[in-house]
C-alpha cells in the first residue's frame, strides 16, 4: 500500500492480532490508535518487516522538487540500521529511517532493515504509478529434483518506454555481482523465459538439479533507466524424495514409512504419493505415510509427480533393490548408448533370470535379445556381480522408450512397474539466431534434448558439403557474416565418429544474393514492359509507311495493258513473279 502523508498522520502500526502474550503499549497519536509490540530483532522477521512500507511526504518548498521517504514498520526498533533501494540498487547512504529524494518519473524506492534484507517493503513510485519495479510472487520456492518449476515474476516501467534488454541472473555471494544464466552452460536447454516486453518476467526451469538451489533475480533496461540486481529475488531450493523408516513398538512389529523432502514443497496441492514394494507398484496407499510389517527381503520406495525416491530396506541393508544410473538418457541417432544399473539382494543368494526389457503387458515381459527389432544391436555385460549394463548400437528414433532391468533371487522377482531409464533418441539440426555482434548470425548445432554424454562430443561443420577443419569449427556453434562472400553458403553439422549423421542444410547469405538477383531481373522486366508499347507503335508506323509506298509502286508499275486482250498481267514486287487475273479496264484507267 502506498500513501501520501504529512507529519501528522504518517504514523503506522500493525494489527492487534500479533500479541501472542507479549508486552504491549497502546498509544494515541493524532486520533490513531497504535499497538506497538516490543520484539527482539529475530522475531521481527515474521512480525515486523513483512508489514514495513515506504511513506512519502511532499516537501513544503515548492522551488525544490523532492519528497521525504520514511521507512515504517509495525514495531519500534532500537538502533536499527535501515537499507534503501533505488530502482533495485542498494544505496550506500543513507542508513536512517528517512531519506529525501529528487522527484523523477522513473525512480522507485524500497526499504529494509540490516540483516533482514529479504524482508523488504513493497516498492513505491516517487512520481506517478508506472516507475521501475520488479515483483516476485515468491521469496522462496521449494521444488523436487528432476521436476519443472516456474519462478513467477512481474515488472513495470513507464508506459512509453521500450525494454531493450532483459535477463535472469543467479546470485552468488551477496556482495558479488550476479551471473547471467545464459552464459552458464549447465543451464543450457533447461531454462526458458516465459515473459514478454511488457510486464511478465516468469522463468521456467526443467530437469531441476540440487545444484540449482540458489537465489535468482530478474534485471531489465529501457532507453531511460535500468532495474539493478541488488534487490532481493527468489530463493530456489531443490530437494529429492527420501523414505524415512520409523521403528514400531516392542510389541507391534510394524514400521512407519514416510515420504519426505528437505523443505516444504511450494506447490503442495493435490499431491498423490505412489508406493513401490520390491519394485512393484501398490494400489494403496496414496498418502505420505505407509505402515508395513518387518521383513528382511522387503524394500520400499515412493514417488511423487513421477519422481521417485531411493529404495530403502525395512530391516537391514540387503533387501532387493535396483538403482539406475540415469532416470533419463538422450543420445544421437546412429550412435551407441549404455544404460546401466546396480542391484542387490539378500546375502548368500544368487541372482537369476537377469533381463532387460522395454515392453510389458500384464506382467509379461519380452527380453530385448529375443526382440527382432533389436537383433544384432543389443548386448548385456557386467563388471561385478551386482551391476548390469545394456548396450544398444546403431540407435534409431523408434528406440525411444523406457528400459528396465529385472532379476530373481530366492524365488522373489523384482517388479516390472518400478520406473527405469527413459531413452530419447534425437537427430541434429542447425539453428540460426542473431549474434551479439550486429549484422552477424550465430549457427548452433542443436538436438531435441540435451545429450547425456556431451563431454566428449566433438562437432563437425560442413560448408557446401565440404568438411571445415578450422579449430573454431569443432564447437557446437559458428559465428558468420551473411554479407561476406567467404561466409556465404550452405552449412550442416555432425558429430565426430558418426559419419552417417548430418543435419539438414542451413543457408547463410544466399537468400540476400537471390533477392538481389530477383530485384535486378524485376527492374529489367519493368523497363522492357514500359518500352515495349513505344517499340510496337514505332514498328507499326514504320511498317505502314513502307506498305503504302510499296502499294503505290505496285499500282503504278505492275499493270501492263494489252489493248487486244481482256486479260492483264501484274508483277508481284515481293516474289518477282507474274500473277494473272481479269481486271476491269475502267478501273485500271482511272488509276493515276
Amino acid at each position: 500500500m502506498v500513501s501520501w502523508s504529512s507529519e501528522k498522520n504518517s504514523t503506522f502500526c500493525h494489527n492487534e492480532g500479533y500479541n501472542n502474550g507479549l508486552e504491549n503499549s497502546r498509544k494515541s497519536v493524532g486520533g490513531f490508535s497504535l499497538v506497538c509490540d516490543r520484539y527482539v530483532l529475530a522475531s521481527m522477521a515474521t512480525r515486523c518487516s513483512q508489514k514495513s512500507q515506504v511513506v512519502m511526504s511532499p516537501n513544503a518548498d515548492k522551488d525544490v522538487q523532492y519528497v521525504t521517504l520514511t521507512c515504517l514498520s509495525n514495531c519500534s526498533l532500537t538502533n536499527a540500521t535501515y537499507i534503501w533501494y533505488r530502482n533495485g540498487q542498494r544505496l550506500v547512504e543513507p542508513t536512517s529511517r528517512q531519506h529525501s529524494v529528487i522527484i523523477h518519473y522513473t525512480s522507485s524506492y524500497s526499504c529494509s532493515v540490516n540483516d533482514l534484507e529479504d524482508l523488504h517493503s513493497p516498492t513505491v513510485c516517487v512520481l506517478g504509478r508506472n516507475c521501475l519495479d520488479v515483483t516476485y510472487a515468491h521469496q522462496s520456492i521449494c521444488a523436487l529434483k528432476g521436476s519443472t518449476v516456474d519462478l513467477p515474476c512481474k515488472y513495470r516501467h513507464l508506459n512509453n518506454d521500450i525494454v531493450s534488454d532483459s535477463n535472469w541472473y543467479i546470485q552468488g555471494e551477496r556482495d558479488e555481482a550476479p551471473t547471467n544464466l545464459s552464459s552458464l552452460p549447465e543451464y543450457s536447454g533447461r531454462v526458458k523465459y516465459l515473459g514478454d516486453n511488457m510486464s511478465d518476467c516468469t522463468l521456467r526451469f526443467t530437469d531441476l538439479r540440487e545444484t540449482d538451489s540458489a537465489e535468482y533475480k530478474f534485471r531489465f533496461k529501457t532507453q531511460f533507466a535500468e532495474w539493478r540486481y541488488s534487490f532481493p529475488g527468489t530463493n530456489l531450493t531443490v530437494t529429492d524424495l527420501q523414505v524415512k523408516v520409523t521403528p514400531g513398538t516392542r510389541w507391534n512389529q510394524t514400521r512407519t514409512l514416510t515420504c519426505s523432502t528437505s523443505c516444504n514443497l511450494t506447490d503442495n496441492s493435490n499431491l498423490t504419493y505412489v508406493w513401490y514394494k520390491n519394485g512393484q507398484r501398490l494400489d494403496e496407499p496414496v498418502s505420505r505415510q505407509h505402515s508395513v510389517k518387518e521383513y528382511y527381503t522387503v524394500s520400499y520406495s515412493c514417488s511423487l509427480l513421477n519422481l521417485r525416491s531411493a529404495v530403502v530396506c525395512v530391516v537391514g541393508q540387503s533387501c532387493m533393490n535396483v538403482s539406475y544410473t540415469h532416470q533419463s538418457v538422450c543420445a544421437l541417432k546412429g550412435s551407441t548408448v549404455n544404460i546401466s544399473c546396480t542391484f542387490r539382494h539378500l546375502k548368500n543368494h544368487n541372482a537369476t533370470e537377469e533381463t532387460w526389457f522395454n515392453k510389458w503387458d500384464s506382467g509379461v515381459i519380452k527380453d530385448l535379445i529375443q526382440d527382432p527389432e533389436y537383433a544384432g544391436r543389443v548386448d548385456y555385460h557386467r563388471t561385478t556381480d551386482k551391476d548390469s549394463t545394456l548396450t544398444v548400437t546403431d540407435l534409431r528414433e523408434s528406440d525411444s522408450a523406457e528400459y528396465k532391468f529385472r532379476f530373481t533371487s530366492n524365488k522373489v522377482t523384482w517388479g516390472y512397474s518400478f520406473p527405469g531409464t527413459t531413452l530419447t533418441v534425437t537427430d541434429i539440426q542447425v539453428k540460426g539466431t542473431p549474434a551479439t555482434e550486429e549484422g552477424k548470425v550465430n549457427l548452433t548445432c542443436i538436438t531435441s534434448c540435451p545429450l547425456t554424454d556431451n563431454s566428449n562430443t566433438t562437432y563437425i561443420w560442413y560448408k557446401n558439403g565440404q568438411h571445415l577443419t578450422h579449430q573454431k569449427t569443432m564447437t557446437s556453434y559458428l559465428i558468420l557474416d551473411p554479407d561476406s562472400m567467404e561466409d556465404r553458403g550452405r552449412y550442416s553439422c555432425g558429430v565426430k565418429g558418426l559419419t552417417n549423421v548430418h543435419s539438414p542444410k542451413f543457408s547463410v547469405g544466399e537468400q540476400s544474393v537471390r533477392i538481389g538477383t530477383i530485384v535486378g531481373i524485376t527492374v529489367v522486366v519493368v523497363i522492357l514492359m514500359l518500352c515495349l508499347p513505344g517499340f510496337i507503335w514505332f514498328r507499326k508506323k514504320a511498317s505502314k509507311s513502307t506498305s503504302d509506298r510499296r502499294d503505290k509502286v505496285v499500282i503504278r508499275q505492275r499493270v501492263h495493258v494489252d489493248t487486244d486482250s481482256d486479260t492483264y498481267t501484274t508483277l508481284n514486287m515481293r516474289t518477282m513473279s507474274p500473277d494473272y487475273d481479269t481486271l476491269d479496264v475502267r478501273f485500271l484507267y482511272s488509276v493515276s
